[in-house]
């Protein structure tokens, strides 16, 4: 009698082993950090040149999708239009878009407006969309396809640049956090 019951026993064992080593393996698989920020991007469907060359740093929340990239200064990258990074660029990637996205401005007439998401069209559609708030601003697929030189602005005039709904002036040889308050009011003035 005790040979069944050290079967059933040793059934059982096999049965949750089975079980937890298949629930914990495709779990690990799933959470695994990519091995650069354009890895994601591709792997969330998005084209790798919506952020710059030169990221110094990244970290991505696998459970969340949150990432956060650092360059080493803020700067800009020609489209059709300027687009300009902020040291810090974030948001959550999702398939085909990003959300809450921040650190990132797109300049429209003499206006930077921040880039709140941005969303592939059918990928067959050929075009991207950036979020600026009221209005979604629309650009060629292909002009994202590699990460653009980014660089710093050499124009010597003071620009009103806005992030996360903050206010930052940019004047040459200054990081937008060095700014004073007096900075601020001369080149407002």
């Amino acid at each position: 009698m005790a040979k069944p019951i050290n079967l059933l026993t040793l059934t059982i064992t096999i049965a949750i082993t089975l079980t937890t080593i298949s629930i914990i393996i495709p779990t690990s698989l799933s959470l695994t950090t990519p091995q650069s920020i354009y890895a994601a991007l591709e792997s969330h469907g998005l084209p790798i040149g919506l952020l710059p060359s030169g990221i110094t740093n990244f970290t991505i929340n696998p459970s969340t999708n949150q990432f956060e990239v650092r360059l080493a200064r803020s700067c800009h990258a020609k489209f059709e239009t300027d687009v300009r990074y902020d040291f810090n660029v974030s948001g959550t990637l999702s398939y085909g878009k990003i959300d809450d996205l921040s650190g990132i401005a797109a300049q429209e007439l003499f206006l930077w407006f921040p880039v709140k998401g941005i969303r592939v069209d059918v990928p067959s559609s050929g075009l991207i969309y950036f979020d600026v708030g009221v209005v979604f601003k629309q650009f060629s697929l292909s002009l994202f396809e590699t990460p653009r030189q980014c660089d710093e602005a050499v124009d010597s005039r003071a620009e009103l640049v806005v992030f996360d709904g903050r206010a930052r002036i940019n004047q040459a040889g200054k990081n937008e956090d060095e700014l004073s308050r007096g900075d601020v009011l001369k080149a407002v003035s």
